[in-house]
């Protein structure tokens, strides 16, 4: 397939007129303007769309989120599964990450074999249409009670190496993300430096004060779950934890751009306070994502939704949001004033470096996976492209 007459998206972060060709589902040539390559000619009977000026950015790569269309991660199905990754390539997120709740261990370690059984039947082709299943983000059990928001406190557990280890071999592998409340246990930072180099030991649902949360940083820590939600309030005398990642140069911190959970201020802020590529866009969405306006449930607990709020009906907690990650990139340009560049390699590239899979997923490159969102200058979707 060849399209042309795109805005390509290159791995400079920036867009040049172009044609994309892929084939194999692969990207097999990328020509900008400029780069004095010429034309691609299509063999007989390939497809050539043109485009009419779309902007051509790569799939986008959610990692961390729950549900949408009525199923949740956590539900421990493979049709679930399957459901879910249909629905997000069809918005145009052809790469997933979902993430686990706090739910007792032998229930998150079915769900985690679960998803290992998906992955395997999915890449022999019997889920088709969907994103691909790229790695699991474990929020829970290792967080703690005065920030657990919308998790059931029942099944918080301290950090274990017995217990992640668990997870990971569950999980074949896909559990890419662990987070934990340092403060929690007297082990913390033994249990990182033990398991750092098994899977990227987050922090996650966590009371941390500066000095804790740079501690588990120091040790090895490297990675911020929904950065302002779930943790202390960054304050000028008590940084808390957003202080401790803006200190620590080698943390990626996920943030949620539906307008709901974090003012338009506080996002340009912290851009400019850690920089663009540390900054990874999700949309920790939820069952409701893409249905009526109703309750639901979120790890066993009942949640309100009306219109992208998500609230615990047990105390009106924000509990995950109601928005895909497509939607979000809009509302980070659109409504929060961040430039179309950063906003899609924060939804692309940021993502597959964290999950380390930069290498087949997160830009268009020759090799690399040829998963082609098109979108116009409103930056509605036009198309998702997922096999060529």
């Amino acid at each position: 397939m060849i399209v042309k007459n795109v805005k390509v998206f290159r791995e400079d972060k920036t867009f040049a007129e172009g044609e994309i060709l892929i084939r194999g589902g692969i990207f097999a040539g990328v020509r900008t303007e400029g780069d004095g390559k010429g034309e691609f000619i299509a063999d007989e009977g390939e497809e050539v769309m043109d485009a009419e000026g779309a902007y051509a950015i790569p799939g986008l790569i959610d990692l961390h989120f729950h549900g949408c269309m009525g199923h949740d991660f956590c539900d421990g199905t493979k049709e679930d599964i399957a459901a879910i990754a249909r629905y997000e390539a069809s918005i145009g997120v052809t790469a997933i990450s979902p993430a686990t709740m706090t739910l007792p261990v032998p229930e998150l370690e079915h769900i985690l074999s679960v998803a290992a059984e998906y992955k395997k039947e999915a890449e022999t082709g019997a889920y088709p249409g969907g994103a691909d299943l790229v790695g699991i983000n474990m929020e829970g059990p290792f967080i703690s009670p005065a920030k657990k928001g919308a998790q059931d406190e029942r099944n918080i557990v301290p950090c274990s190496e017995e217990i992640c280890q668990k997870f990971l071999d569950a999980s074949e592998g896909l559990v890419k993300y662990v987070g934990i409340a340092p403060e929690e246990s007297g082990r913390a930072i033994e249990f990182i430096r033990n398991m750092k180099e098994k899977v990227h030991i987050s922090l996650a649902h966590t009371n941390a004060d500066y000095d804790s949360a740079k501690a588990a940083f120091d040790a090895g820590a490297s990675h911020a779950v929904h950065l302002y939600n779930a943790m202390p309030a960054f304050t000028h005398r008590a940084p808390g934890v957003v202080g401790a990642v803006c200190d620590s140069e080698h943390v990626m911190a996920e943030l949620i751009c539906d307008g709901v959970h974090i003012h338009p201020s506080t996002v340009r802020a912290t851009f400019k306070m850690m920089g663009e590529d540390r900054m990874i866009l999700i949309s920790d969405s939820m069952r409701a994502t893409g249905m009526p306006d109703g309750r639901y449930t979120l790890g066993g607990l009942d949640v309100d939704v009306v219109g992208n709020r998500a609230t615990l009906v047990s105390d009106g907690a924000l509990a995950g949001s109601a928005t895909n990650l497509m939607d979000c990139m809009r509302t980070a340009v659109l409504k929060m004033g961040l430039p179309l560049e950063t906003a899609v390699a924060c939804a692309t590239m940021n993502p597959a470096k964290s999950l380390g899979i930069y290498d087949q997923y997160g830009s268009i490159a020759e090799g690399k996976k040829g998963k082609l969102v098109l979108l116009d200058q409103d930056l509605n979707l036009k198309r998702v492209i997922t096999e060529a």
